[in-house]
Order: C-alpha cells, then sequence, then structure tokens
C-alpha cells in the first residue's frame, strides 16, 4: 500500500483529531493572490487592493502565507512588501507576510485549501476533499480546477503537515464551521446539491462529516444567502462566535427573499443543541440595507472563458457581513459603501459588543464581492500547534 492510500484509509476520528473553532488561536493564514480575468476585473487590480488590506490586517497578529502565480508573484511583492514600506506598515507586520510560488485556478483558499484539524495534544494536521468548482459538470462555476483540487495536499506537504485524503468526497472549507467542541454547521442547500455527492444520503454525508471532522452532532441549516453561487455555503449565512453562540444573516424585511431564508435557519437554531447539550444563542446580524447588485461598469471589466460562469448587470449578489475573519486579535469584517454605509456602521457596531476583546477592522469588500464570496472565502486558517508531519507527504508545491 503507498502512502496516498495510507492517507485516505486513516481516519482523524479514529486518532483523535478535530476540527478547532476559527475563534481559537492560530498559526497564520493563507490566502491566494487573484488573477483570473473571470472573477476578478479589470486585471484584478481591485480586487488585488482589496486582498492586501485583508493581508495587512490579518498581519497584524498572525502569520500570512500568500500563494501566487507566475502572472502574479511580481505584483504581489511589489503591493504587499514594496509599496507597505512606502505606505507605513509595520516592518513586522511585513515580516509576518510570505509569498510563495504555487499555481491555482482561481483565489478562493478557503475551498481549495487544507481544512485543519488538531488533537488534545496540540498536534495539527489537515484533511484533503475533492474540489469540483462549487458543483462539477452539473453546475459548476468553471470547467478546469485540477490546479485547485491539488493545491491543498502540496500545502500541507510544504509546511509539514500530515494530510488526511478525504477525496473523492466532495466538499469545500465554506461549506463548513466548527464550534471546536464537536457541533458543526452545514447547510442542506450546499451539501445535497447535485453536484457535490449526489451517490450519498444525508445520512452518510453526516457520517463523512464526523470522521473526518472528529465531530459529534451536525446542525443542517435549510439554506444559505439568496443568490449564492456557492450553492449557499453556511460561511455567509451562519458563523460561530464560540461554543453556544452563532451570528446569523438577517433582515426583517419580508418582502426580501432572504427573509424566508434566514427564518427558516432561525428555526432550527432555537429548536437544536450542540454537542454538549448547550442551546444555541442566535446573534442577528443584518443583511446589508439596499442589495447589492452587478453593475454594468463591473461586468466591462470581466473577461470570461468558455465554460466558465457569467456575471450579468443588475445580478444580484450575496453580500453579508457574516462573511468575516477572526485573526488571532481582530474581526476582518467586509463593509460595502455607498448606499449601505448605515448598514456598515451598525453590523460594525454590533460586532464590537459581540466581541469585546477583539478589534473589529472593516475593509471595503466590494472587490472581492464582486467576485463571488467575500473575506472568509479568501482566507483560511492555520490553528496554533505542532505541525504533525510524522509520515512522508507527497505533491510538494
Amino acid at each position: 500500500m503507498d502512502m496516498q492510500d495510507k492517507n485516505r484509509d486513516a481516519l482523524p476520528v479514529r486518532d483523535g483529531f478535530f476540527m478547532p473553532g476559527e475563534f481559537e488561536p492560530h498559526r497564520g493564514c493563507i490566502l491566494i493572490w487573484p488573477f483570473r480575468p473571470g472573477s476578478w476585473n479589470y486585471g484584478a487590480g481591485p480586487a488585488r487592493e482589496a486582498f492586501r488590506q485583508v493581508i495587512w490586517a490579518i498581519a497584524q497578529s498572525e502569520k500570512v502565507w500568500v500563494a501566487a502565480g507566475a502572472e502574479g508573484m511580481a505584483s504581489a511583492r511589489k503591493m504587499l512588501l514594496e509599496e507597505g514600506r512606502d505606505l507605513g506598515q509595520p516592518e513586522k507586520v511585513l515580516e509576518r507576510i510570505e509569498i510563495f510560488p504555487a499555481q491555482t485556478d482561481d483565489s478562493w483558499a478557503r475551498d481549495v485549501g487544507p481544512t485543519f484539524l488538531k488533537n488534545a495534544s496540540g498536534q495539527v494536521r489537515c484533511v484533503n476533499w475533492e474540489f469540483n468548482a462549487w458543483g462539477g459538470t452539473e453546475d459548476g462555476l468553471y470547467a478546469s480546477w485540477e490546479k485547485d483540487n491539488a493545491f491543498a495536499k502540496a500545502f500541507a506537504a510544504r509546511e509539514g503537515y500530515f494530510c488526511y485524503d478525504a477525496a473523492p468526497f466532495v466538499l469545500e472549507g465554506g461549506a463548513i464551521h466548527s464550534d471546536g467542541e464537536g457541533t458543526l454547521m452545514v447547510t442542506e442547500a450546499c451539501l445535497l446539491s447535485k453536484g457535490r455527492n449526489p451517490s450519498l444520503s444525508k445520512a452518510e454525508i453526516e457520517e463523512k462529516l464526523k470522521d473526518y471532522l472528529g465531530a459529534e452532532k451536525v446542525i443542517w441549516l435549510p439554506r444559505g444567502i439568496y443568490n449564492d453561487e456557492t450553492n449557499e455555503h453556511v460561511d455567509n449565512v451562519c458563523a460561530f462566535l464560540k461554543p453556544g453562540h452563532v451570528v446569523l444573516a438577517w433582515t426583517d424585511n419580508q418582502e426580501d427573499p432572504q427573509y424566508e431564508m434566514s427564518t427558516a435557519c432561525l428555526k432550527v437554531l432555537e429548536q437544536e443543541r450542540d454537542a454538549k447539550g448547550r442551546p444555541i444563542r442566535v446573534h442577528k446580524l443584518p443583511v446589508p440595507d439596499v442589495p447589492i447588485c452587478v453593475t454594468e461598469e463591473e461586468v466591462k471589466g470581466f473577461v470570461f472563458e468558455e465554460g466558465e460562469d457569467f456575471r450579468e448587470p443588475g445580478e444580484r449578489l450575496a453580500a453579508s457581513y457574516v462573511n468575516f475573519y477572526f485573526s488571532n486579535q481582530a474581526v476582518i469584517m467586509p463593509v460595502f459603501g455607498g448606499e449601505n454605509e448605515e448598514s456598515d456602521r451598525r453590523a460594525v457596531k454590533m460586532m464590537e459588543e459581540l466581541c469585546p476583546d477583539r478589534q473589529v477592522i472593516p475593509i471595503s469588500a466590494r472587490a472581492i464581492l464582486s467576485g463571488g464570496g467575500n473575506i472568509h472565502c479568501i482566507t483560511q486558517q492555520v490553528p496554533e500547534g505542532i505541525p504533525d508531519g510524522r509520515k512522508e507527504q507527497e505533491g510538494r508545491i
């Protein structure tokens, strides 16, 4: 039996590994420098500006790995490091940024990166899932995803983490949230979609999640955010603040299709208990006051390839303040500006009240949103702990 087969046969739950909460201490965070012309318009210029603001904010308190392809390496070094110095970024922040070469199909580190696990001794391993561009031939968003699908194992090998191989089970990091104490949250809309694992039942999918993420309880929310092209990832609609506490994207506007979707999630959360038997306390985090739609000017800047999902003027984007990232000392939070300046302000204030021990850093994220996701989607945390790479790895970057 070769090493790849051993990794596939091993199960984290048997080895005592589980998925920690994102709010727990990190070693660092992975991002991929944007470049794809069908995701990031106008040569990725607006997106790169937003990404670097996210990277600098995270690097205030943890290491940041930035993967860059040949077409983006010079830009990443210039914008993050050289211009960072010119713009007065502290040297300790810039020293925490490591730019390294890697080829990917796009820049959604949450979905193509490894999902990290830890055990009671502080060792850290990770899981590789099958990635098929959010739906494969059924309703995937681009036609070729081989580079993306290789990224998780390659990063694990580069950094010395043993990587369990869950393939051919299809999953993305944005489709799962953990409270670090045995409870997972997912959405039925995503995990039961025809383009993921159509041969598996809901019970069989839940068993896979428990085996590979060390979970005891899976909370199935029915829906996500309206018009979310990932088939409604959980990370855009609901997130753990700490065990027993979640924020839920919300609207009181009954004319908004999001109202029915969020109400369905609330009903589930109010009836559920977590793995420790606690009720779930739900904090409603309103979506932007004014729906955010793709503009004609934005569409003009995209260059789509054959087989790629197109943007159209007037298309509603899946904007949500829940799509934030917990760094070691902060909440890195998307804001949208314009007609939503007031709802931005309210959302930031609410997160400051809910997370009094963290600085809330708002980032203008319209350029990330127009690419199809937001701050949580472009980031993947690496938990604090000892990289457990005792078993030899394959597929180095």
